[in-house]
């Protein structure tokens, strides 16, 4: 009987140096070009009044308020109390001339010295949350220009929101606003006693 030698046969390795080097390269490449979702979070503060501030707004609520409706925006001050109107356009809300007329009004308040910077936004329920968002960012601050630079000058940070007040057919037909100018005195022009 023969014997049949078997041939040497060895155990081949595994060779995954080419693979090990793919890796390396793809992981952080991979890593690199992974879009993170961002998360804006807007602030809302409601205002603390303190004890005197408690006593004054007994008295007299001097509260400025932004009442938005799917055809205009009406600036109160004191609450309910219309100081300007916007209509709406064909653009839109006029987002531009509401905020240069928070920055005369702001102005004012620091001439008249008084501590504003608070608002309210009362909201029609048919208000679309880019208007909020916009509104919002239009009350809190505005662009201006400081040693050169642009940066975001405050107006009315400490924003709430609330449900803006019913209106009846004929007041939506006739609005009545007081004229007041901006650079007018804060007291005179609401009607404060003298």
């Amino acid at each position: 009987m023969r014997r049949h030698r078997r041939p040497n046969t060895q155990d081949a390795e595994l060779d995954i140096t080419s693979f090990m080097n793919l890796m390396i390269v793809l992981v952080p490449v991979l890593l690199l070009s992974l879009v993170f979702s961002q998360v804006r979070i807007l602030n809302l503060q409601l205002p603390v009044l303190t004890e005197e501030e408690q006593a004054q707004d007994e008295q007299e609520p001097k509260i400025l308020e932004l009442v938005i409706t799917p055809s205009r925006l009406t600036l109160n001050y004191p609450a309910g109390m219309a100081l300007k109107q916007f209509d709406i356009t064909e653009t839109g809300y006029d987002f531009a001339a509401l905020s240069v007329y928070l920055q005369d009004l702001k102005l004012t308040f620091q001439q008249q010295g008084i501590e504003k910077n608070d608002i309210v936004l009362l909201l029609d329920p048919a208000i679309d949350y880019q208007t909020i968002v916009s509104a919002m960012d239009t009350v809190r601050s505005f662009k201006a220009v400081v040693a050169a630079n642009l940066v975001d000058a405050e107006l009315f940070p400490m924003v709430s929101l609330g449900d803006a007040p019913a209106v009846s057919d004929s007041e939506s037909q006739a609005p009545t606003v007081r004229a007041l100018e901006p650079q007018a005195p804060i007291g005179q022009a609401i009607g404060a006693k003298q």
